[in-house]
Protein backbone atom coordinates (compact mmCIF):
# COMPACT_ATOMS: atom_id res chain seq x y z
CA UNK A 1 0.00 0.00 0.00
CA UNK A 2 1.30 3.42 -0.92
CA UNK A 3 -0.16 6.75 0.10
CA UNK A 4 0.88 9.92 -1.70
CA UNK A 5 -0.07 13.19 -0.05
CA UNK A 6 -0.06 16.53 -1.85
CA UNK A 7 -1.58 19.97 -1.73
CA UNK A 8 0.46 21.60 0.99
CA UNK A 9 1.96 25.01 0.63
CA UNK A 10 2.58 28.40 2.14
CA UNK A 11 -0.49 30.55 2.74
CA UNK A 12 -1.58 33.45 4.87
CA UNK A 13 -3.83 33.27 7.89
CA UNK A 14 -7.45 33.04 6.84
CA UNK A 15 -6.68 31.28 3.57
CA UNK A 16 -7.76 27.80 2.54
CA UNK A 17 -5.95 24.70 1.32
CA UNK A 18 -7.12 21.31 0.16
CA UNK A 19 -4.86 18.37 0.81
CA UNK A 20 -5.18 15.18 -1.21
CA UNK A 21 -3.91 11.69 -0.59
CA UNK A 22 -3.99 9.05 -3.30
CA UNK A 23 -3.79 5.39 -2.36
CA UNK A 24 -2.38 2.68 -4.58
CA UNK A 25 -1.99 -1.04 -4.21
CA UNK A 26 -5.14 -1.35 -2.17
CA UNK A 27 -8.89 -1.64 -2.46
CA UNK A 28 -9.37 1.82 -1.04
CA UNK A 29 -12.98 1.36 -0.03
CA UNK A 30 -11.99 -1.30 2.50
CA UNK A 31 -9.70 1.08 4.42
CA UNK A 32 -10.53 3.66 7.00
CA UNK A 33 -8.39 6.77 6.58
CA UNK A 34 -7.23 9.67 8.64
CA UNK A 35 -5.17 12.84 8.64
CA UNK A 36 -2.58 13.65 11.27
CA UNK A 37 -0.14 16.50 11.64
CA UNK A 38 3.15 17.19 13.35
CA UNK A 39 4.47 20.63 14.11
CA UNK A 40 8.16 21.26 14.87
CA UNK A 41 9.01 20.12 18.37
CA UNK A 42 5.59 18.60 18.94
CA UNK A 43 4.15 15.13 18.81
CA UNK A 44 2.04 13.93 15.93
CA UNK A 45 -1.63 14.67 16.54
CA UNK A 46 -4.90 13.55 15.07
CA UNK A 47 -6.71 15.94 12.75
CA UNK A 48 -9.63 14.04 11.19
CA UNK A 49 -10.70 10.54 10.22
CA UNK A 50 -13.37 8.93 8.09
CA UNK A 51 -14.71 5.40 7.95
CA UNK A 52 -14.63 3.14 4.89
CA UNK A 53 -18.02 4.12 3.54
CA UNK A 54 -17.53 7.81 4.20
CA UNK A 55 -20.73 8.13 6.21
CA UNK A 56 -19.05 8.92 9.54
CA UNK A 57 -16.26 11.38 10.34
CA UNK A 58 -14.36 12.35 13.45
CA UNK A 59 -12.50 15.61 14.05
CA UNK A 60 -10.07 16.99 16.56
CA UNK A 61 -11.54 19.91 18.45
CA UNK A 62 -9.28 22.40 16.69
CA UNK A 63 -10.48 21.12 13.31
CA UNK A 64 -14.21 21.24 13.94
CA UNK A 65 -15.93 23.88 11.87
CA UNK A 66 -12.81 24.67 9.83
CA UNK A 67 -11.62 21.38 8.34
CA UNK A 68 -13.56 18.80 6.35
CA UNK A 69 -12.38 15.30 5.57
CA UNK A 70 -13.82 13.42 2.62
CA UNK A 71 -13.05 10.54 0.36
CA UNK A 72 -13.73 9.39 -3.16
CA UNK A 73 -13.46 5.63 -3.20
CA UNK A 74 -13.75 5.50 -6.99
CA UNK A 75 -10.58 7.61 -7.23
CA UNK A 76 -8.85 6.00 -4.24
CA UNK A 77 -8.37 9.47 -2.86
CA UNK A 78 -8.99 11.19 0.45
CA UNK A 79 -9.11 14.93 1.01
CA UNK A 80 -8.73 17.44 3.79
CA UNK A 81 -10.31 20.80 3.08
CA UNK A 82 -8.84 23.36 5.45
CA UNK A 83 -10.47 26.77 5.79
CA UNK A 84 -9.72 29.78 7.97
CA UNK A 85 -6.17 28.60 8.47
CA UNK A 86 -4.23 29.86 11.44
CA UNK A 87 -0.53 30.14 12.14
CA UNK A 88 -0.86 27.30 14.63
CA UNK A 89 -1.99 25.01 11.82
CA UNK A 90 1.57 25.07 10.48
CA UNK A 91 2.78 21.47 10.40
CA UNK A 92 3.56 18.51 8.22
CA UNK A 93 0.29 16.78 7.43
CA UNK A 94 0.20 13.01 7.01
CA UNK A 95 -2.45 10.74 5.61
CA UNK A 96 -2.86 7.25 7.00
CA UNK A 97 -4.98 4.18 6.40
CA UNK A 98 -5.83 0.82 7.88
CA UNK A 99 -8.33 -1.93 7.15
CA UNK A 100 -9.17 -2.76 10.75
CA UNK A 101 -9.98 0.65 12.18
CA UNK A 102 -13.53 1.39 13.19
CA UNK A 103 -15.12 4.70 14.08
CA UNK A 104 -14.05 4.59 17.72
CA UNK A 105 -10.39 4.04 16.78
CA UNK A 106 -9.94 6.73 14.15
CA UNK A 107 -8.14 9.08 16.54
CA UNK A 108 -5.45 6.58 17.52
CA UNK A 109 -2.34 6.88 15.36
CA UNK A 110 -1.08 3.53 16.64
CA UNK A 111 -3.96 1.79 14.87
CA UNK A 112 -2.90 2.90 11.39
CA UNK A 113 -0.63 0.60 9.45
CA UNK A 114 0.07 2.68 6.36
CA UNK A 115 1.30 6.26 6.21
CA UNK A 116 1.97 8.78 3.48
CA UNK A 117 5.13 10.84 3.28
CA UNK A 118 3.61 14.07 4.55
CA UNK A 119 2.99 17.45 2.99
CA UNK A 120 4.11 20.73 4.53
CA UNK A 121 1.55 23.38 5.39
CA UNK A 122 2.89 26.75 6.46
CA UNK A 123 0.54 29.51 7.54
CA UNK A 124 1.92 32.99 8.06
CA UNK A 125 0.15 35.44 10.33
Amino acid sequence: VQLQASGGGMVQAGDSLRLSCVASGVTFSTYAVGWFRQAPGKEREFVAGIVRSGVSEVYANFAKGRFTISRDNALSTMYLQMNSLKAEDTAVYYCASDRRIILSSLRDARRYEFWGQGTQVTVSS
